[in-house]
Formats: structure tokens, sequence, C-alpha cells
């Protein structure tokens, strides 16, 4: 099969197409036959060496895709060969085919093709275990979103939409602050002529936000902080800004705040099927009548995996980027 090989780390030309072996799925695993994978942030951090695969991970990028399953292994009841899934990978997406994690599969949702399923797993897994299982958000709460053009922020600001929060997000110009209220955003702020912190201040009356859902942690930290109402709650699920951080501890005691973060990929199958049965269950329906959607912004064939990196890189989309097979 087809496969994307890291060469070094370094930048994306380093990124090349060889042939490898068709992987074998172990008794509990599914393969799948890729038509579309989805590219993320942490792609990017694992080419440059510093996100290397759980013990046992396929060493190829990709974190999510969507095809037909192949082959199942021995354990596996709940699919059958011929089968369209979408699915969340420890890695391995970069291909042309992929073992997967049976709990980690879910079927395509009624409507949506096999590109669009290939946009879901990565950022719905990942927004629902934090905003709803770390966050707690809950009907009637405000909640602030970094990074809304993103493939975490289109998510996230559909999801809080639709369990009933009102959101506000963070962009880095006027055009991406448009496409976030488009999408559903209640306020958007252009973080590079607006300090975010005053701007929350206006909007919430001087309380603050209730979730946070931050993946730029640094000085954003503190900042965030000061956003954040009695009882608030921070989430940072990134480091783009940094890994370190100089703040004042005093707000966090007296306006009584969690602050919080999580990886996804290195969690147990037992951790993401429970994730993933929430998803079927909650998730899935308002995917099918059209109430949110996956937003996708180019697709590019595996082979411009170098030019998919690339634009990754410079900002400029809005949602998800994929590989086409």
């Amino acid at each position: 099969m087809k496969a994307v090989n890291i060469k070094e780390f370094g930048p994306a030309d380093n990124l090349e197409i060889i042939d490898l072996e068709i992987p074998v799925p172990n008794s509990d695993e599914v393969l799948i036959k890729i038509d579309t994978a989805g590219i993320n942030r942490p792609d990017i951090v694992q080419r440059n060496g510093f996100y290397p695969p759980p013990k046992g991970a396929s060493p190829i990028m990709g974190l999510e895709c969507a095809g037909t399953v192949t082959t199942i292994g021995a354990n596996v009841t709940d699919w059958s060969v011929g089968d369209q899934v979408c699915a969340l990978l420890s890695g391995g997406g970069y291909a042309e085919y992929a073992v997967a994690n049976a709990g980690c599969c879910l079927p395509i949702p009624n409507g949506l093709t096999l590109e669009q399923a290939a946009a879901l797993p990565e950022t719905y897994f990942t927004v629902w275990s934090n905003l709803f299982d770390r966050a707690n958000l809950s009907r009637g709460e405000t909640i602030l979103i970094h990074g809304g053009t993103s493939g975490i922020g289109t998510t996230a600001i559909q999801l809080a939409k639709a369990f009933g929060a009102t959101v506000i997000t963070t962009s880095g110009n006027d055009q991406k602050c448009e496409q976030s209220k488009e999408l559903g955003a209640d306020h958007a702020i252009n973080y590079k002529t607006q300090d975010f912190v005053d701007v929350v201040g206006e909007i919430t009356d001087g309380k603050g936000v209730d979730v946070i859902l931050d993946m730029v942690a640094g000085d954003y930290v503190g900042r965030n902080v000061k956003s954040l109402a009695e009882d608030g709650r921070l989430v940072i699920i990134a480091v783009q800004g940094g890994v370190k951080v100089d703040f004042n501890i005093l707000p966090v005691m007296r306006k009584r705040l969690s602050i919080t973060g999580s990886t996804l990929r290195p969690r147990d199958n037992a951790f993401k099927t429970a994730i993933a049965d929430n998803l079927k269950q909650h998730v899935w329906p308002p995917l099918e009548k059209g109430e949110i959607k996956p937003i996708i912004d180019k697709i590019f064939p595996l082979e411009d995996v170098v030019a998919a990196h690339q634009y990754l890189e410079s900002g400029d989309h809005f949602g998800k980027i994929l590989l086409k097979n």
C-alpha cells in the first residue's frame, strides 16, 4: 500500500510517499480500506519530532479516517466486512489501509459522505471529551472558544450551540470572525485588534465565562483566568503558545476555578470507546438531521501531503483539511 513517511523530523518537505505492507488487525481490530483521512495539528507536531505515537501504534501519521472494513479480528462482533465506518486512530491514517480498534469505529451518519465522515472522529471525540465530560458544559452557560475557525473550533462552536450554550470565539482576522458567527457563534473577537479579556468582560457584564476551551496555553493561561466567572473551568488541549506560564494563582482560589487539560491519543481503547458511545447517542442524531455538520476547507490527494501540511501551517483554513486516496 501507499503510505506517507517522515524522512526526517522537520518541515513538510520531509514527507514522502513510500510502499509498505498492508497492516494486519489483531483480534480486537478491523482493517479499513481508507477513502479519506483527516489532517490535524498533532500530525505537524509529530512530523517535527515532538509527538511520538503510543507504544504499539503505527508510526504513520493520521488520527482519523473513513472507509470500508475489509478484515475483522477474531473478537469483533459489531462490524462486518463491507461496512463503511469512520474511525479514531492512534496512527496510520496517511495510507491506503489502516487498522482501528473496533470500539473506536462509528457508522457513517446517514446523509454524510465518506469525505465528510473522515472529518469527524478526531475533533468530535476531542470536543465531546473536553467540553462535556471534563468541563461539564451545561445549557445556559457561556463558553469562550479560542481558534474558532480551526477544526476543533468549528466543531466546538456547533456542539456548544446545539446543547444550549452561548458561544464567544477568538480568531486572527475579521473574516474568520464573521465565519465563526455564520457557524453559530454569538460573539467573535479578533485577537489581533482586540483584547479578548476586555471584550469578554463587556459581553458578560463583568461576570466572565463559565468554560474556556484553549489550544494556546502560554501567556493565554493568565488571561483566561481573568476571563472566567466564579466556578469557571479552563480546559487546555494544546500548547501552541508554549508550555510554561507565570500567572497569579489568587484569582483561581478566589473564584474557585478549575484548570484541567488532556491529550486523547495516549488514552486506552476503553476510554475512547465510551466517547464513541456518547457520540453515537448524542451527536449522530443532530448530524443526521443536518443540525450540525463537519466543516471541510480543502481535500488534497494523498500524494499532495506536503502541500496539505503547508496549507494547515499557513493558518488560512476554515475547518478541516483532508487527504483523499
